[in-house]
């Protein structure tokens, strides 16, 4: 099995007691999920974070698949009371091991391009992370096929926004049949 990296979009930011509950389920006690709680009053707070984060889990998932990950994530989720997935991404910032699997390469291969893109400034000894839209389009540039998104993350991102939309909505279940969704 792979480790499949991406963002899941919640429906809301987190709160506290959905913190706690996330904390406590046995479904994310591996670690391999994680949030950013924002603070109760963020004008006491001199550095702000960005709104977005506070409705996204960071997912490192081990899967045969990455829209078996996704899927995986999108499930264990609704355990904690009022949260659901709405969609799902992919992050700029990546290792050069996800950047192989992203375009089904090796990381030696990657890494003894020419001009392979150089990785991002950060502290000595830390974990080296690059641009994937920098590698990708180096590897456009070499002729290689890389697609903006990935098919399984555009799938897995395309369900989740039906299903939440679907949630809101009184379809009739011969409707349901008509468009070749499930009815139950």
């Amino acid at each position: 099995m792979s480790e499949w990296s991406f963002i899941l979009r919640l429906n809301q930011p987190l709160t506290a007691e959905q913190a706690n509950a996330f904390d406590h389920c046995d479904a994310f006690a591996d670690g391999s999920v994680s949030y950013v709680l924002g603070p109760e009053d963020p004008s006491q707070f001199a550095v702000h974070t960005d709104p977005a984060e506070l409705s996204e889990l960071s997912c490192d998932i081990e899967a045969p698949s990455l829209l078996d990950a996704v899927a995986q994530v999108a499930h264990d989720i609704r355990l904690i009371p009022g949260l659901r997935a709405v969609g799902v991404r992919h992050d700029d910032t990546v290792t050069l091991g996800e950047a192989a699997q992203r375009c089904d390469r090796s990381e030696e291969s990657l890494a003894a391009l020419p001009g392979f893109p150089e990785p991002l400034p950060g502290p000595p000894g830390a974990t080296v992370f690059y641009s994937w839209r920098e590698i990708a389009q180096h590897l456009r540039g070499l002729g290689d096929t890389i697609p903006e998104t990935p098919r399984e993350l555009a799938v897995a991102d395309q369900a989740l926004r039906l299903a939440h939309e679907l949630e809101s909505l009184e379809v009739p279940p011969g409707a349901l049949r008509a468009l070749g969704l499930p009815t139950a």
